[in-house]
């Protein structure tokens, strides 16, 4: 019985963690994602890759899902690279400098 309440419980903190942080960020469904990456020649840079705005849904989602998880994508194929020094991340929205 013990095991079943912690399951439940569990359930439910994972729930309340979904509907305060992840929801939330892919409801607005401006649905443009960017592609960064720094350098490591010049500090603080946020060098634009590339812009994900596709109309696409994701499936049981919206466009934002569907740009964002593209741009996760990419982001983590151009990371893997060999000689990658650079970091790269996406973030929600258009370019901004």
């Amino acid at each position: 019985m013990k095991q079943f309440s912690q399951f439940i419980l569990s359930f439910i903190v994972v729930g309340l963690i979904y509907t305060v942080l992840v929801k939330p960020f892919f409801t607005d469904d401006t649905g443009t994602v960017t592609l960064y990456k720094d350098s490591v020649i010049i500090p603080n840079a946020r060098l634009l890759i590339a812009t994900f705005n596709s109309d696409e849904k994701a499936l049981g989602g919206n466009s934002l899902q569907y740009n964002w998880e593209n741009c996760q994508l990419a982001s983590q194929l151009f990371q893997q690279q060999p000689d990658a020094k650079t970091r790269f991340w996406c973030e929600k929205g258009a370019y901004k400098e």
